[in-house]
Protein backbone atom coordinates (compact mmCIF):
# COMPACT_ATOMS: atom_id res chain seq x y z
CA UNK A 1 0.00 0.00 0.00
CA UNK A 2 0.90 3.38 -0.38
CA UNK A 3 3.03 5.18 2.82
CA UNK A 4 1.53 8.89 3.01
CA UNK A 5 3.64 11.55 4.84
CA UNK A 6 0.86 11.64 7.24
CA UNK A 7 1.39 8.02 8.01
CA UNK A 8 4.85 8.27 8.46
CA UNK A 9 4.87 11.52 10.76
CA UNK A 10 1.86 9.78 12.65
CA UNK A 11 4.49 6.53 13.73
CA UNK A 12 7.20 9.45 14.29
CA UNK A 13 5.02 11.03 16.85
CA UNK A 14 4.18 7.29 18.10
CA UNK A 15 7.55 6.59 18.72
CA UNK A 16 9.94 9.39 18.47
CA UNK A 17 12.24 7.78 15.58
CA UNK A 18 13.22 9.55 12.71
CA UNK A 19 11.15 10.46 9.36
CA UNK A 20 13.69 7.51 7.17
CA UNK A 21 13.23 4.85 9.89
CA UNK A 22 9.73 5.25 10.43
CA UNK A 23 9.11 5.36 6.41
CA UNK A 24 11.13 1.95 6.01
CA UNK A 25 9.26 0.52 9.00
CA UNK A 26 5.63 1.46 7.45
CA UNK A 27 6.99 0.15 4.43
CA UNK A 28 8.20 -2.87 5.40
CA UNK A 29 5.04 -3.49 7.23
CA UNK A 30 2.89 -2.75 4.47
CA UNK A 31 1.01 0.18 6.20
CA UNK A 32 0.51 -1.98 9.68
CA UNK A 33 1.35 0.69 12.25
CA UNK A 34 1.73 -2.11 15.13
CA UNK A 35 3.64 -4.03 13.42
CA UNK A 36 5.91 -1.54 11.83
CA UNK A 37 6.61 -0.25 15.81
CA UNK A 38 8.04 -3.53 16.24
CA UNK A 39 10.08 -3.27 13.90
CA UNK A 40 11.76 0.14 14.96
CA UNK A 41 11.92 -2.00 18.66
CA UNK A 42 14.17 -4.45 16.83
CA UNK A 43 16.22 -2.39 15.32
CA UNK A 44 17.17 -1.33 18.66
CA UNK A 45 18.22 -4.71 19.47
CA UNK A 46 20.34 -4.58 16.18
CA UNK A 47 21.88 -1.61 16.56
CA UNK A 48 22.99 -2.91 20.62
CA UNK A 49 24.37 -5.96 19.58
CA UNK A 50 26.25 -4.26 16.34
CA UNK A 51 27.93 -1.41 18.92
CA UNK A 52 28.22 -3.79 21.97
CA UNK A 53 31.98 -3.70 22.44
CA UNK A 54 32.06 0.45 21.55
CA UNK A 55 32.97 2.53 24.68
CA UNK A 56 30.93 4.48 25.93
CA UNK A 57 32.76 7.98 27.63
CA UNK A 58 30.24 10.21 27.62
CA UNK A 59 26.81 10.51 29.34
CA UNK A 60 24.96 11.92 32.01
CA UNK A 61 25.55 10.91 36.21
CA UNK A 62 22.43 12.45 38.79
CA UNK A 63 22.15 11.99 42.26
CA UNK A 64 18.60 12.17 44.45
CA UNK A 65 18.76 12.60 47.92
CA UNK A 66 15.20 12.20 49.89
CA UNK A 67 13.76 15.07 51.40
CA UNK A 68 14.57 13.59 55.10
CA UNK A 69 18.33 13.21 54.06
CA UNK A 70 18.37 9.31 55.15
CA UNK A 71 18.63 7.84 51.42
CA UNK A 72 20.91 8.59 48.32
CA UNK A 73 20.52 7.42 44.61
CA UNK A 74 23.12 7.77 41.74
CA UNK A 75 22.77 6.77 38.17
CA UNK A 76 25.33 6.72 35.15
CA UNK A 77 23.77 7.05 31.44
CA UNK A 78 26.61 6.34 29.76
CA UNK A 79 26.93 6.78 25.64
CA UNK A 80 29.46 7.21 22.88
CA UNK A 81 29.77 11.08 21.83
CA UNK A 82 29.46 14.20 23.56
CA UNK A 83 26.51 15.53 21.49
CA UNK A 84 24.57 12.27 22.11
CA UNK A 85 24.70 13.03 25.93
CA UNK A 86 22.61 16.48 25.20
CA UNK A 87 20.59 14.97 23.20
CA UNK A 88 16.52 15.97 25.05
CA UNK A 89 15.84 12.05 24.51
CA UNK A 90 18.64 11.31 26.31
CA UNK A 91 18.61 13.13 29.09
CA UNK A 92 14.96 12.61 29.39
CA UNK A 93 16.00 9.01 29.28
CA UNK A 94 18.17 9.57 32.32
CA UNK A 95 16.00 11.79 34.51
CA UNK A 96 12.92 8.60 33.83
CA UNK A 97 15.80 5.97 35.05
CA UNK A 98 16.42 7.93 38.25
CA UNK A 99 12.42 9.26 38.42
CA UNK A 100 11.80 5.58 38.53
CA UNK A 101 14.46 4.40 40.85
CA UNK A 102 12.89 6.78 43.50
CA UNK A 103 9.51 5.61 42.85
CA UNK A 104 10.46 1.87 43.13
CA UNK A 105 13.30 2.26 45.60
CA UNK A 106 14.88 -0.35 43.29
CA UNK A 107 17.82 -1.97 45.31
CA UNK A 108 20.71 -2.86 42.43
CA UNK A 109 21.24 -1.79 38.89
CA UNK A 110 19.29 -5.33 37.70
CA UNK A 111 16.34 -5.04 39.02
CA UNK A 112 15.77 -1.02 38.57
CA UNK A 113 16.70 -2.61 34.56
CA UNK A 114 13.29 -5.40 35.04
CA UNK A 115 11.18 -1.81 36.31
CA UNK A 116 8.22 -1.92 34.24
CA UNK A 117 7.08 1.05 32.77
CA UNK A 118 3.42 2.12 31.57
CA UNK A 119 3.48 0.03 28.68
CA UNK A 120 4.34 -3.27 30.03
CA UNK A 121 7.45 -3.08 28.57
CA UNK A 122 11.03 -3.01 30.87
CA UNK A 123 12.94 0.10 31.33
CA UNK A 124 15.98 -2.20 29.90
CA UNK A 125 13.76 -2.52 27.05
CA UNK A 126 13.27 1.44 26.73
CA UNK A 127 17.08 2.02 26.58
CA UNK A 128 17.04 -0.59 23.93
CA UNK A 129 14.57 1.49 21.99
CA UNK A 130 16.10 4.92 22.42
CA UNK A 131 19.42 3.11 21.05
CA UNK A 132 17.62 1.97 18.27
CA UNK A 133 16.72 5.88 17.43
CA UNK A 134 19.70 7.13 18.61
CA UNK A 135 22.12 4.83 16.65
CA UNK A 136 25.11 4.29 19.25
CA UNK A 137 25.31 2.30 22.27
CA UNK A 138 23.69 3.52 25.85
CA UNK A 139 24.58 1.98 28.94
CA UNK A 140 23.04 2.21 32.57
CA UNK A 141 26.82 1.63 33.73
CA UNK A 142 26.19 2.51 37.34
CA UNK A 143 23.36 2.89 40.06
CA UNK A 144 23.64 2.89 43.41
CA UNK A 145 21.15 3.17 46.60
CA UNK A 146 22.64 3.97 50.14
CA UNK A 147 20.68 4.62 53.30
CA UNK A 148 22.40 5.93 56.40
CA UNK A 149 21.28 9.01 59.37
CA UNK A 150 22.83 11.25 56.46
CA UNK A 151 23.41 10.87 53.08
CA UNK A 152 25.63 13.78 51.58
CA UNK A 153 25.72 14.09 47.68
CA UNK A 154 27.84 16.03 44.89
CA UNK A 155 27.97 16.03 41.07
CA UNK A 156 30.61 17.43 39.21
CA UNK A 157 29.97 20.48 37.14
CA UNK A 158 30.55 18.32 33.59
CA UNK A 159 28.02 15.95 34.94
CA UNK A 160 30.04 13.19 34.59
CA UNK A 161 30.96 12.49 38.13
CA UNK A 162 28.92 11.94 41.19
CA UNK A 163 29.37 10.97 44.59
CA UNK A 164 27.18 9.81 47.88
CA UNK A 165 27.98 10.11 51.12
CA UNK A 166 26.78 7.87 54.33
CA UNK A 167 27.62 9.39 57.92
CA UNK A 168 26.56 7.32 61.09
CA UNK A 169 26.62 9.05 64.46
CA UNK A 170 25.60 11.86 62.98
CA UNK A 171 23.37 12.95 66.92
CA UNK A 172 21.40 15.95 64.91
CA UNK A 173 24.95 17.72 63.37
CA UNK A 174 24.52 19.66 60.14
CA UNK A 175 26.15 18.45 57.60
CA UNK A 176 24.89 20.45 54.98
CA UNK A 177 28.49 21.51 54.78
CA UNK A 178 30.84 19.12 55.75
CA UNK A 179 29.25 16.65 53.88
CA UNK A 180 29.32 18.20 50.41
CA UNK A 181 32.86 18.96 51.22
CA UNK A 182 33.82 15.10 52.17
CA UNK A 183 31.40 14.39 48.76
CA UNK A 184 34.05 16.57 47.05
CA UNK A 185 36.72 15.28 48.39
CA UNK A 186 35.68 11.79 47.03
CA UNK A 187 35.29 13.15 43.91
CA UNK A 188 38.50 15.18 44.01
CA UNK A 189 41.20 12.38 45.43
CA UNK A 190 39.56 9.41 44.13
CA UNK A 191 39.57 7.33 47.49
CA UNK A 192 39.44 3.25 46.93
CA UNK A 193 37.96 2.80 50.67
CA UNK A 194 36.39 4.39 53.58
CA UNK A 195 39.36 3.27 55.89
CA UNK A 196 42.42 0.86 56.48
CA UNK A 197 40.12 -1.80 57.03
CA UNK A 198 38.18 -2.27 54.35
CA UNK A 199 41.03 -2.30 51.51
CA UNK A 200 40.97 -6.20 50.30
CA UNK A 201 43.65 -8.79 51.02
CA UNK A 202 44.88 -8.78 47.72
CA UNK A 203 44.98 -4.89 47.17
CA UNK A 204 47.32 -4.50 50.72
CA UNK A 205 49.67 -7.91 49.29
CA UNK A 206 50.08 -5.89 45.78
CA UNK A 207 51.18 -2.72 47.33
CA UNK A 208 53.47 -4.65 49.66
CA UNK A 209 55.16 -6.89 47.01
CA UNK A 210 55.45 -3.25 44.90
CA UNK A 211 57.23 -1.24 48.11
CA UNK A 212 59.45 -4.45 48.45
CA UNK A 213 60.54 -3.68 44.48
CA UNK A 214 61.22 -0.76 44.72
CA UNK A 215 63.02 -1.01 48.09
CA UNK A 216 64.94 -3.60 46.16
CA UNK A 217 65.44 -1.47 42.99
CA UNK A 218 66.44 1.56 45.10
CA UNK A 219 69.49 -1.04 46.63
CA UNK A 220 68.28 -1.36 50.13
CA UNK A 221 69.22 -4.71 52.05
CA UNK A 222 66.80 -7.71 51.28
CA UNK A 223 66.51 -7.87 55.53
CA UNK A 224 65.03 -4.32 55.29
CA UNK A 225 62.71 -4.88 52.46
CA UNK A 226 59.60 -5.82 54.54
CA UNK A 227 60.11 -2.88 56.95
CA UNK A 228 60.32 0.03 54.25
CA UNK A 229 57.37 -1.76 52.15
CA UNK A 230 55.06 -1.73 55.41
CA UNK A 231 55.87 2.31 55.71
CA UNK A 232 55.19 2.66 52.46
CA UNK A 233 51.75 1.04 52.45
CA UNK A 234 51.01 3.29 55.30
CA UNK A 235 51.56 6.37 52.58
CA UNK A 236 49.76 4.22 50.49
CA UNK A 237 46.75 4.11 53.40
CA UNK A 238 46.74 8.45 53.86
CA UNK A 239 46.28 8.91 50.02
CA UNK A 240 43.81 6.39 49.28
CA UNK A 241 41.62 5.73 51.71
CA UNK A 242 38.81 8.69 52.70
CA UNK A 243 39.24 8.52 56.58
CA UNK A 244 43.25 9.02 56.40
CA UNK A 245 43.38 11.70 53.74
CA UNK A 246 44.10 15.00 54.06
CA UNK A 247 41.10 17.30 54.17
CA UNK A 248 41.82 19.03 50.82
CA UNK A 249 40.25 22.55 52.40
CA UNK A 250 42.81 21.90 55.67
CA UNK A 251 45.81 19.91 55.57
CA UNK A 252 46.30 20.56 58.84
CA UNK A 253 43.01 17.67 59.29
CA UNK A 254 42.44 14.35 58.04
CA UNK A 255 39.30 13.77 57.49
CA UNK A 256 38.14 11.32 60.60
CA UNK A 257 39.78 14.37 62.04
CA UNK A 258 37.23 16.94 60.48
CA UNK A 259 34.93 14.72 61.63
CA UNK A 260 35.37 14.33 64.78
CA UNK A 261 35.68 17.97 64.92
CA UNK A 262 32.29 18.27 63.44
CA UNK A 263 30.41 15.87 65.76
CA UNK A 264 31.96 13.51 68.55
CA UNK A 265 31.73 9.99 66.91
CA UNK A 266 30.58 10.77 63.31
CA UNK A 267 32.27 8.72 61.17
CA UNK A 268 31.46 7.48 57.25
CA UNK A 269 29.59 4.67 57.13
CA UNK A 270 30.27 4.69 53.04
CA UNK A 271 30.89 6.30 49.89
CA UNK A 272 29.81 5.82 45.97
CA UNK A 273 31.33 7.30 43.32
CA UNK A 274 30.65 6.92 39.66
CA UNK A 275 32.55 8.88 36.85
CA UNK A 276 32.00 8.30 33.12
CA UNK A 277 35.29 8.50 30.80
CA UNK A 278 37.44 8.37 34.13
Amino acid sequence: MAITAADVNKLRQMTGAGMMDCKKALTEADGDFEQAVDILRKQGQKVAAKRADNVVSEGLVLVHVSPDGTNGKIVGLACETEPVSKVESFQNLATNIMSQAVAGNAPDKEALLATPQADGRTLAEHITELIGKIGEKLELIAYENVSADVVSSYVHSNNKRGVLVAFTGVNGADLSEVGRDIAMQVAAMKPIAVDKGDVDAATIEREIEVGKELARNEGKAEAMLEKIALGRLNKFYKESTLLNQEFIKDGSLTIAQLLEKTQKGLTVKSFKHIAIGA
